[in-house]
């Protein structure tokens, strides 16, 4: 059994996969906004700017980045509803370090979304207020995690989850209302058989855009080969309902966590792109294919993914998976809709 996470923390301890030294660097050129990432510093797992910025150093051009809670660096003092502003705090600070150019020409956390209790309904109100007021050029949404799952086999790689229940809660779809009443994002983040609830979700509110994480999330770990493919089957169903949803959009990646069952983390060898393309491509290819290129952005979860494989081969992965697309297409997925959903407005830099 895997160690458990350290106390607080959805995710366990992160473990580095060491870089391929074999790999080129594909379209470099492309600009890229990574639509997902995180930042934090706990025991046996640390990475904070100089880290994400080395593996922005390795080659491929990120510009710019959206930093996703990760219950990190919370405040320990003040109203327990307030506290998660500490987060917000520490990565616009982040922000600020990255934008004087000292780690690089990517602006690293250039949109925030930051964590808050949505079951507050419109006392949440409060919440993002004080959010917007803190980091008011980059508070651009907030995540609340809902992973559900029956297997307790399952808390080897989730410590301390959620609570149940905070999609079914009556106060939520108030508190989803007050982020569409300051143009906030809601980063929805469930396993794949929830994915009908975000559906209801967004018909009840359409005037809160959703931005579905990790490309809607499909749990298929310790699966046989037909329940594997009964569960994408079902994945597959209810993305592209959710899909139609013009609310919606998807974060195309977060593939290298062990929940989706591929053992890359477990390897005694990285895995090349090539590797990673292979298993990817179905799941890539049916997000685009169902939400368009304009609607999807791709995103890398690092450091979460970092177990499975290298910052180099993860993203030249999802740039082979759609080597084919144009280059309107691949400028859509790889930055314009992550700048327009975060509402990212990148200053130039003489």
């Amino acid at each position: 059994m895997r160690e458990a996470a350290p106390a607080g923390s959805y995710l366990p301890p992160t473990e580095r996969r060491h870089e391929r030294s074999d790999e080129e660097i594909l379209d470099p050129d492309l600009e890229i906004i990574d639509a997902h990432h995180h930042l934090y510093d706990r025991p046996g797992a640390r990475y904070l700017l100089d880290e994400y910025a080395g593996d922005v150093a390795l080659g491929h051009r990120i510009v710019g980045s959206v930093y996703i809670e990760i219950m990190a660096m919370a405040r320990t003092w003040g109203p327990e509803h307030l506290r998660s502003i500490g987060e917000i705090e520490f990565a616009n600070g982040i922000a600020a370090m990255a934008a004087t150019g000292f780690y690089g020409d990517c602006d690293v956390a250039a949109a925030i979304v930051g964590y808050a209790d949505l079951r507050r309904g419109h006392a949440v109100g409060e919440v993002l207020d004080e959010a917007i007021a803190r980091a008011p050029e980059r508070f651009r949404g907030i995540r609340q995690i809902t992973l559900e799952y029956d297997d307790p086999a399952m808390s080897a790689y989730i410590s301390n989850p959620p609570p149940r229940g905070i999609l079914d809660h009556p106060d939520l779809v108030a508190g989803l209302r007050e982020l569409g009443r300051r143009g906030l994002v809601y980063d929805a983040n469930a396993f794949h058989h929830r994915l009908s609830d975000f559906s209801r979700l967004a018909d009840e509110v359409p005037e809160t855009v959703f931005a579905l994480n990790h490309t809607g999330f499909p749990l298929l770990i310790g699966l046989s080969e037909d329940q594997r493919r009964e569960e994408i089957a079902a994945w597959r169903r209810d993305l592209r309902e959710l899909a139609s949803r013009p609310n919606v959009v998807c974060k195309v990646g977060g593939l290298g966590q062990v929940f989706l069952g591929f053992g890359f983390d477990s390897r005694p060898v990285p895995p090349t792109s090539r590797e990673l393309a292979s298993a990817w491509e179905p799941f890539v290819v049916e997000a685009i294919d169902a939400f368009g290129a304009d609607r999807c952005m791709m995103m890398s979860n690092f450091p979460v993914d970092g177990r499975s494989c290298g910052f180099v081969p993860y993203w030249n992965a999802l740039k082979y998976i759609v080597r084919g697309a144009s280059r309107e297409e691949k400028e859509q997925l790889f930055q314009l809709t992550a700048e327009r959903v975060y509402r990212i407005d990148r200053p130039s830099r003489s």
